[in-house]
């Protein structure tokens, strides 16, 4: 089965075919950044109308790579949640409407399940294990017992550990986007120059909780007070302690999970994966298997969305076409379902 993925959940106009949930025919990401980085973030507005003009011409080039006509495509799926809401109508109404022009079935997908489900495309991996998603948008903690069977251990009690590394570059003039520009200039600086702090979150319901607002504002405000005696005030040292601290903080709450459930796997998802410190952290435990997607699947794509809609499309689940968009997933503990 050939699946035609779609993903606007951000500022990504992205389009993938996807055969029988692991073959990539056709992947393509028309990335916005050079539109957004004059404001150091991702402007709403520009971001719905640019996905608005690019996505037909993305979904052609996607089916042109993959020597493909709409014909030879069984369904088409797109992300319906969460992400910013203008973006995420876009890409919905364009798959439904092509799937209903073409009488083809039609899956909606949550965001995070694709983010899970980016390293099942180029590996065989066998459940449940424990899943990292960490993005722009979130930071989750999870046990995965099938590709739409999910239990939230913990999340952030407040901002993501992406929305952390951006906002720090913000306010220094990195550049955006910031995780990249931040790993790139700490692995020229000395992650001991400073000890920011790692917070505490008390009681059994935050076991595996996280935050990254306050480390934030210690790197932004505090900055000063923070810094070890002889090292430099450099702005490599200030982003390789920073990387450290927030790589740190999730580490710590993901082999507390690791030591407590058991699972041995772990597979990681999201633009943060993509963090070559987070990586090298999460291979150093020799008891555990680390898997990653590839780095062009860590950011926003569409192959990772038509894999898992492979898995829905297989079971018989298909979507109504009055399903609609929404900006945000609900706060339970358990069900990231599409």
């Amino acid at each position: 089965m050939k699946v035609l993925g779609i993903e606007s959940s951000c500022d990504e106009t992205a389009a993938a075919i996807v055969e029988d949930g692991r073959t990539i025919l056709s992947n393509v990401v028309a990335t916005q950044i050079p539109f957004h980085k004059i404001y150091k973030g991702v402007v709403p507005e520009i971001a719905s109308r640019k996905h608005a003009e690019w996505i037909l011409p993305v979904v052609k080039q996607s089916l042109k790579e993959a020597s493909l006509s709409l014909d030879e495509i069984d369904a088409v799926a797109a992300t319906n949640r969460p992400g910013l809401m203008g973006s995420l109508l876009v890409g919905m109404t364009f798959g439904k409407t092509l799937a209903w022009a073409n009488k083809k079935p039609f899956i909606a997908i949550n965001h995070m399940l694709g983010h899970l489900y980016a390293a099942h495309l180029e590996n065989d991996i066998p459940y449940p294990y424990l899943g990292l998603l960490v993005s722009g948008g979130h930071s989750i903690i999870c046990t995965v017992q099938d590709f739409d069977d999910i239990e939230v251990l913990g999340t952030t009690v407040d901002d993501s550990v992406g929305e952390a590394f951006d906002k720090v570059s913000k306010f220094y003039g990195l550049g955006y986007p910031g995780g990249v520009i931040i790993d790139n200039l700490a692995k020229k600086g000395d992650p001991r120059a400073a000890s920011f702090p790692v917070p505490r979150l008390d009681g059994d319901d935050h076991r595996y909780d996280m935050s990254f607002s306050g480390l934030k504002t210690a790197v932004i405000h505090q900055c000063d007070m923070f810094w070890n005696d002889g090292y430099e005030h450099s702005t490599e040292n200030m982003c390789a302690a920073f990387q450290e601290t927030a790589c740190r903080t999730l580490t710590s709450r993901l082999f507390r999970a690791i030591d407590d459930t058991g699972l041995k796997t772990v597979v990681a998802g999201g633009g943060v994966a993509a963090n070559s410190r987070l990586r090298e952290m999460l291979s150093s435990r020799d008891d555990i298997k680390c898997i990653f997607p590839p780095l062009k699947l860590c950011g926003d794509n569409g192959a990772m969305i038509a894999g898992v809609a492979y898995h829905f499309l297989k079971r018989g689940d298909t979507s109504p076409l009055t399903t609609t968009a929404s900006a945000r997933i609900p706060q339970f503990k358990r069900g990231l379902k599409g």
